[in-house]
């Protein structure tokens, strides 16, 4: 009876912990996608803030701006 209480006790326990381990991973994957999304916005901003011409000075600043307002509506 023990021996039997001890494997179901150790099968429940692998499958609690392969649950647990994938718990938060779609979390991370998101979190990941959202850090690249606004490095590449970034290297956007930082590439056209470089150009002298009008053009490329207000396409900077829209973005800025539509990236400080994306920001500001976050909430913890």
């Amino acid at each position: 009876m023990y021996r039997v209480m001890a494997r179901a006790h150790l099968a429940l326990a692998r499958a609690g912990g392969a649950l647990r381990a994938s718990a938060g991973q779609g979390t991370v994957e998101y979190v990941a996608l959202i850090l690249l999304v606004a490095l590449v916005m970034a290297g956007v901003v930082t590439g056209m803030s470089e150009f002298r011409t009008d053009e490329g000075q207000s396409l900077a600043n829209v973005l800025l701006d539509k990236l400080k307002s994306a920001v500001r509506k976050v909430a913890f």
